[in-house]
């Protein structure tokens, strides 16, 4: 699903941060960034103390309030303090990448259904961080900033040593208005490669944020190269995060959202359903593998997907177990016997990843660039992080200014462009050299010919 405390994109529950400098004129009437400035400073942690996750979420709600009404709070900019921050860039934090391995082993199987299956056990897997832990508010990434990293998996293939292989990852902030930022992971000793592009749009609604994807957002697109280029489209359902009033975050999925193969001809749809009565999380999720008759049908429930279509069925609930059924026989019916277990994420946790360590990194590689930042808060110096992290805000608007005045247009290092129409994001030179970097261990890069924010 597409949703988190902070963004690559933009931060859903605290949108209104990314820097000071950067703030554009709010127009809408029931927006009010100054006085939501002023409750920030009355808010602010005392240095050596640790604010409490329910001052924080105060905080949150105090500044939010001031958004009803406001089409996209990803619009209005300003900076927050570093107290109500998590220790952790951004483009480290949000990825699709939790579980490594069942990315890895999408295309093992020869049964397309299989291979359909195995995306979907991908895709329940790929944001462990959210069922496992509470969202968190990380650091907005900045232009030309990126974040490199590999995970070392199980071989999980038949007719293998049982040897691990690895699944590499770069992501670069493309575009800063608006915030968007490109991403491609890849397992070269399976064959197996992902791209997209990150963008969110924010609604605060009274009670809750409504996270949708961005307009430059098409999902993620993985290709299996092993087997002829098959292509695998799966697109993100809308999600918000609640419990403000409560005191405690937590995050509900209320859509319908899709995975293609247009060369195997199947389809599967989940839709995610609405919270119980009360207010009570279900977080139940409903779906079908179908065969359409033509790649032009395009239901837009289940209920609408005729069952001579019907491959087979997913039931469950996306934070414990999924399951599986085969044909097109409702779920409640199949016998329990009968019932294949998908996946079970209760005993699932995020897999460590591997990082360049910092003396090899560019100063403008995420753990380097928010470096100093880190440190202060870990050391409970607010006002120093504070004080850090809008200096690394003023000298990005600096940059920006300097560009503008001299009709430069900035450009990616490691991906072609900043966006692409398709959705899917294209490697550069650059880029496909860190990634072979990553697969050999070999981190050495040089320098770019330009900063967006150093």
């Amino acid at each position: 699903m597409v949703f988190g405390m902070g963004s690559k994109k933009e931060d859903p529950a605290a949108a209104a941060d990314t820097t000071a400098a950067d703030a554009t004129p709010v127009t809408d009437p029931n927006a009010n960034p100054i006085k939501a400035k002023e409750e920030l400073a009355q808010a602010a942690a005392v240095d050596g103390q640790t604010p409490s996750d329910t001052s924080k979420l105060r905080t949150f709600l105090m500044i939010l309030k001031r958004f009803i009404g406001v089409t996209d709070i990803a619009a209005v900019r300003f900076s927050l303090p570093a107290q109500l921050m998590e220790p952790i860039p951004n483009l480290e934090y949000w990825h699709y990448l939790d579980r490594p391995e069942t990315f890895a082993a999408i295309g093992d199987s020869e049964d397309p259904v299989e291979r359909m299956l195995a995306c979907l056990r991908f895709w329940f897997t790929k944001d462990l961080k959210y069922v496992k832990g509470k969202p968190c508010k990380p650091y907005n990434s900045s232009l030309g900033e990126f974040f490199r990293c590999t995970w070392e998996v199980e071989n999980g293939a038949k007719n293998t040593e049982g040897k691990p292989v690895k699944v590499n990852y770069i992501t670069e902030q493309t575009s800063h208005h608006p915030p968007v930022s490109a991403f491609v992971y890849d397992c070269p000793d399976k064959g197996i490669e992902a791209t997209g592009y990150d963008q969110l749009s924010a609604k605060f609604t009274g009670t809750s944020v409504k996270v949708t994807p961005g307009q430059y957002n098409q999902g993620i697109f993985i290709k299996l190269k092993n087997r002829d280029n098959e292509e695998y489209h799966l697109t993100h359902p809308a999600a918000f995060l609640g419990g403000f009033l409560r005191g405690s975050l937590y995050i509900t999925v209320a859509d319908v959202c899709t995975i293609t193969c247009e060369k195997t001809g199947l389809k599967t749809m989940l839709h995610y359903l609405e919270e119980g009565y009360f207010g009570k999380t279900q977080n139940k999720v409903e779906g079908v593998i179908y065969k359409p008759s033509s790649p032009s049908d395009t239901p837009a429930r289940l209920k609408d997907i005729p069952a001579s279509q019907i491959v087979g069925r997913i039931d469950g609930v996306w934070t414990e177990k999924l399951y599986y059924t085969a044909g097109s026989t409702e779920f409640k019916k199949v016998p329990e016997k009968e019932r294949v277990l998908l996946m079970d994420v209760t005993p699932l946790l995020p897999v460590a990843k591997k990082c360049p360590s910092l003396a090899q990194q560019l100063p403008n590689e995420s753990r380097r660039f928010w470096n100093d930042v880190t440190e202060f808060i870990q050391g409970k110096q607010f006002a120093q992080a504070t004080t850090r992290k809008q200096q690394l805000e003023e000298v990005q608007r600096q940059r920006a200014a300097e560009r503008d005045a001299a009709g430069k247009k900035w450009h990616p290092r490691f991906f072609t462009t900043a966006t692409e129409a398709d959705g899917r994001a294209i490697l550069s030179e650059d880029g496909k050299k860190v990634m072979d970097g990553l697969q050999k261990e070999d981190y050495a890069l040089a320098e770019p010919q330009e900063y967006g924010a150093l």
